[in-house]
Parts: structure tokens; C-alpha cells; sequence
């Protein structure tokens, strides 16, 4: 099955069964065997459709009397793969684009052929003009188009940080995220681990924000890589491991993650705890409960105890019991776009009762932590109403808690000493974050 084909089924998959595209790519690829080129190509097709999902069908609705919402799934698809190909991909020709596309529309759909080879070269034709949106006086419908965004989150974006920050933060959601490792340091040191991944022919670099974090290039099929499957790396974010780095705990002592899937901060706290102590990862999913336990038992780790356990209620067995606690909640996601780009099409009801919920969970972890103990509040988030608002909003009613500066990492030096850290990827090059920490005074 050639890249093409397959970017079709995994589009398909997507819009009819609502699933994430990194997860509906891993199902499709997982017994493919397919070469790395064809595998790269299908990837980029996939993400730049579904990226750009609202300009494409913007694109098509310009030229087609028959509009999206009208069209057959499959119809919709194969003519957002060949737009997406003739406005994004510069390595592929205009003429390839269309005549791979016809032929995928002659196996799928055959009456619909000349339909589709009709809108294609009337693109190529008059390729400025009809890829230009045209939106005029409108900067909240112009973005939300040309960007590809509901158009709330942009009223939302302008509002908070004005239209200049706003474009400069989704032209940055537009960038292919870089893929970070985490060295497991209880095996092997960053500086060996980089030469293991430079023999395996990989491009590896050390990241200077966190002392365990390389960079990687070309790294592919990574469940079956060696170095990978040895237990040596996992995969994460650095403004993910920041969290833990910022919560610092230390040896022998006791760690509780209350939302903890899919076990990238609850497996870094228990490796900087060089497995003593005892941290407690709880999640209420059983899938994710098995994800969490195969990192730990591939890292080695013997010092974690999963738990089914719902965050949003609470646990009178642990109050007062540990002497870190993290609250990674719930949130919009609106940090982590580059890497799920559906996040983009959620609608406002979907994350309107969040801070609600993550109030709750924030105010049972709090009733865990010992006096003296640190109390960390983490999202992906970059809407204030998820995050220090939550945070204000907690420190009202919960006075024997505050914030503490952070002086772990050295990324965000306007709010640090306040106690919390906000990240963006367009100030920061990482995924957008929250953290705050919290310290129990009595």
C-alpha cells in the first residue's frame, strides 16, 4: 500500500471515529511494513490535513457548488489530501498531487473522479488567488480560517495576549514539534546514551534546560527500538519534565501523582528519587493504569505502586500522608497543538467546567501533603482560567498553603520567583505549560 493510500484510511479513521491522529497513525503503522519515505510522507499528509482542516474545506467550498458538509466523507478527504499537496508540500509537484489523488478517488469513489480532477486543476490553474483567503475586517474569522482554529479560542487568544502574540503563537503551533527523550539515569548517562543513539545512526543533541533531556532527529518506530525497549530513554516533552524537576523530590521519601497517565512525571519523580522511597501513581482509566506500569517495569523502576483511584474524589486514607504531591489535571490542551492537532476544533462547552474540576482534584491533593511538604499543580494549558486563576482562586480559601519560588530551571523569569511558570511555544520553542508550586506552611 503506497503513503497516499494509507494517509487516506488514517484520515478516514479519524473523521469517522473522532480519534487522535497520533494514536489512529500508531494503530494503522503498527503491522505496515512500509519504508521509512512512504511512512514520513503518509505522517505528513495526515497532520498537515487534519491541521488545516478549516482552510481546506474554505479552499473547496470556493470552487465546489456542492459543499463539505455535503460531500461523502471519502470525497472530503481525497480532495483536502490533494489541496493540502498543492498548497503545503513544495517537494511534491502540482501534477503528481492531482493524478495520485484521481487515481485514489477512481478506487474509492469512481463516479466522483471528474469531480474531483475538476477542482484540483482549477486550483492549479489559478493557484494565488484561490489559496489566498479573502477575509476582510474580520481578524477573528480570517485567523480562525486561515489558521484553522474554533473561532472562540482565537477571540479568546486576541483578548488575553492581542492579535500580534496570538499570530505569532499559532504560526508557532504550525511547526513540527522536535521529539525529546528522557535519560533513564538509573541505567545510563545522557553522555553515553547520546553516543548509543549516534551509533544507531540517530542526530542527538543534549538540551541545556534539563540535565537528563536529549534532542533527537529521525527517530522512528520507536516501540521497536532497542535502545528504547532496554529501558535506557522514554519519550517526553521538556516542559513536561520540567514539572518534576520543579517538584525536586528527594530521595526516601513519599510522592503521590494523582493523575498520573501515561506515567512520563510519575516515572521521572521516582528516577530522581533513585528508586527509594515510595511514589503512588493513580489514574482511573485500567488501559492507562497498563501503559503506566509497562514504562515502570521497561525503566526498571521499583519504587512506584499504581493505583486505580479518581483524583476528583477524596482519598481520607491519604490525608496528610506524603511529602509531594502532584496535580497534573485535566485541561483544554491548548499548549500541546503541535502534537494533537485536533485540540484546535474542541468547542467551548467542551472546556468551559474544566477549572471546576480542577479546583476539585487540586483541592483533594492538597488535603494529602504533610506539613512542610510541596504541592505541585500542573496543565498543558495556556488559558489563565485553567491556571493561575485555579491557583488565586485555591490560595483564597486554602491559607495554610502558598506559593514558592522556583529555582530549579531557568525559563520563565517574569513569574518564577512568584511561584509558577508560564510557557508558551512561541516565547519558548517547548510546549505550552503551567506549573505551580505550592508549599503546605502548617
Amino acid at each position: 500500500m503506497k503513503a497516499r493510500e494509507i494517509a487516506f484510511k488514517i484520515l478516514c479513521d479519524i473523521e469517522e471515529n473522532n480519534n487522535y491522529s497520533n494514536i489512529a497513525i500508531n494503530k494503522h503503522f503498527k503491522n505496515l511494513k512500509i519504508s521509512n519515505q512512504d511512512r514520513g510522507l503518509a505522517t505528513e499528509i495526515v497532520y498537515g490535513v487534519v491541521e488545516n482542516k478549516y482552510y481546506l474545506d474554505y479552499v473547496i467550498n470556493k470552487l465546489s457548488k456542492i459543499k463539505t458538509q455535503k460531500l461523502s466523507i471519502c470525497v472530503k478527504i481525497l480532495l483536502r489530501m490533494g489541496i493540502y499537496q498543492i498548497a503545503f508540500l513544495n517537494s511534491i509537484s502540482d501534477y503528481a498531487a492531482v493524478n495520485e489523488t484521481v487515481n485514489l478517488v477512481k478506487k474509492y469513489d469512481k463516479r466522483s473522479s471528474g469531480f474531483v480532477n475538476a477542482i484540483l486543476r482549477n486550483i492549479i490553474r489559478n493557484k494565488d488567488e484561490i489559496l489566498n483567503v479573502d477575509i476582510e475586517n474580520d481578524d477573528i474569522m480570517y485567523l480562525s480560517t486561515k489558521y484553522s482554529y474554533s473561532p472562540w479560542m482565537i477571540k479568546n487568544f486576541i483578548n488575553s495576549f492581542g492579535k500580534d502574540f496570538t499570530e505569532d503563537l499559532i504560526e508557532a503551533n504550525n511547526e513540527k514539534p522536535s521529539i525529546y527523550l528522557r535519560t533513564n539515569t538509573l541505567k545510563i548517562t545522557r553522555d553515553e546514551l547520546i553516543e548509543k543513539l549516534k551509533e544507531n545512526g540517530l542526530k542527538a543533541y543534549k538540551v541545556s534546560i534539563i540535565d537528563e533531556a536529549i534532542r533527537v532527529e529521525n527517530l522512528k518506530d520507536i516501540e521497536n527500538n532497542e535502545l528504547f525497549k532496554e529501558g535506557l530513554f522514554t519519550i517526553q516533552d521538556i516542559s513536561s519534565m520540567m514539572a518534576s524537576k520543579v517538584l525536586n523530590p528527594k530521595e526516601n521519601s513519599n510522592a503521590l501523582d494523582v493523575c498520573s497517565a501515561p506515567g512520563g512525571k510519575t516515572t521521572h519523580i521516582a528516577t530522581l528519587m533513585k528508586n527509594t522511597g515510595k511514589v503512588i501513581s493513580r489514574d482511573v482509566f485500567d488501559h492507562k493504569l497498563k501503559l503506566i506500569n509497562n514504562t515502570v517495569n521497561r525503566l526498571g523502576l521499583t519504587n512506584v505502586e499504581v493505583q486505580n483511584f479518581d483524583a476528583s474524589i477524596l482519598d481520607e486514607n491519604s490525608v496528610d500522608k506524603f511529602d509531594y504531591v502532584l496535580a497534573d489535571v485535566p485541561c483544554s490542551g491548548l499548549g500541546i497543538i503541535r502534537r494533537k492537532p485536533e485540540i484546535k476544533y474542541k468547542s467551548k462547552s467542551e472546556v468551559k467546567d474544566l477549572p471546576v474540576l480542577q479546583r476539585k482534584i487540586l483541592e483533594n491533593a492538597s488535603k494529602y501533603v504533610k506539613v512542610g511538604g510541596n504541592l505541585l499543580y500542573s496543565t498543558c494549558t495556556i488559558l489563565d482560567s485553567e491556571n493561575i486563576e485555579v491557583i488565586n482562586n485555591f490560595l483564597k480559601e486554602n491559607d495554610n498553603f502558598e506559593l514558592v519560588p522556583i529555582d530549579e530551571v531557568n525559563v520563565d523569569l517574569d513569574n518564577q520567583e512568584k511561584g509558577y511558570l508560564k510557557i508558551y511555544p512561541n516565547i519558548h520553542g517547548m510546549d505550552g505549560f503551567f506549573i505551580a508550586k505550592l508549599k503546605r506552611v502548617r
